[in-house]
């Protein structure tokens, strides 16, 4: 596997800054999340530098992976919104066109894959409504990402509609797409599913994005390695027990006011595993 960084840890710095110390500290793959200032889809100049950045990575031998969890890049009121859930047509529709925008900045860095999720339901309303407005979205995702080279990592989050592995499988059969795969955060699993090395190994052949982080059972808090209950030795086994060879990158979005530190912290941690 391809040990790496999410850029949403790096939230203080400037994209190209965030790169340079994410190469510079040894990681091989690099999760970009889009954002203001971080390739923002509705920037004109996003194009070219998508472009710039892409021949940069294959350069310092980075694969890139694009996530789409900005916090108010949508809606500068409110987290994460809108979704693929939102009740309003014109309002999925905002999101469908930026999680298009998504797929095109993947395909200029050369990302074969692009995370996304469910979000949460914004209305008390059947759950077979809220997955046939998702499988509806991820549908004509998963096939605009065909066209463009990338497939679909889909993560389950605890607390969001979709949230655990059993759910997404519910989804990716609605949907029906052979583009929609997995996003697998061993933290989500470690809350939701009998293990997160029994979700590695029962999912082996879904997985095409890895998220990593400390984690306890009981509390949905991402941490640095080697913090909390969550066994990492064992999920590394397991990704190799699946001959895993894609992106595993940290997520620590709450650690950009020590985002060096935390980078080197994370790397180190793993050095004895045979990571990078």
């Amino acid at each position: 596997m391809r040990l790496g960084y999410n850029t949403n840890g790096f939230t203080s710095h400037r994209l190209r800054d965030a790169l340079e110390v994410i190469a510079g500290l040894g990681f091989k793959s690099v999760a970009i999340t889009l954002d203001a200032g971080a390739l923002d889809p509705y920037d004109r100049s996003t194009a070219q530098e998508a472009k710039a950045i892409g021949a940069w990575l294959a350069e310092h031998d980075l694969v890139p992976v694009v996530e789409t969890g900005a916090r108010f890049l949508l809606d500068p009121w409110r987290k994460h919104w809108p979704t693929l859930l939102s009740p309003r047509t014109e309002d999925r529709a905002r999101r469908i066109d930026f999680l298009k925008r998504a797929i095109g900045v993947a395909s200029l860095l050369g990302a074969e894959v692009l995370s996304l999720w469910s979000g949460t339901a914004e209305a008390d309303e059947p759950a077979e409504l809220l997955d046939e407005r998702l499988a509806e979205g991820l549908r004509i995702l998963a096939r605009d990402a065909a066209e463009h080279g990338v497939v679909l990592g889909f993560e389950a989050e605890p607390g969001m509609h979709i949230e655990n592995l059993a759910g997404f499988r519910r989804i990716r059969d609605r949907v029906g797409e052979p583009g929609l795969r997995l996003t697998l955060d061993v933290g989500h699993a470690h809350m939701t599913e009998e293990s997160a090395p029994e979700a590695i190994r029962r999912s082996a052949r879904e997985i095409v994005n890895v998220h990593l982080e400390g984690m306890r059972h009981d509390r949905h808090e991402h941490l640095l390695p080697g913090e909390g209950d969550l066994d990492l030795a064992a999920v590394v086994s397991a990704l190799r027990e699946i001959d895993y060879r894609g992106p595993a990158n940290l997520e620590l979005s709450r650690h950009g006011h020590m985002a060096v530190d935390a980078a080197r912290r994370a790397i180190e941690f793993f050095r004895p595993f045979g990571l990078p």
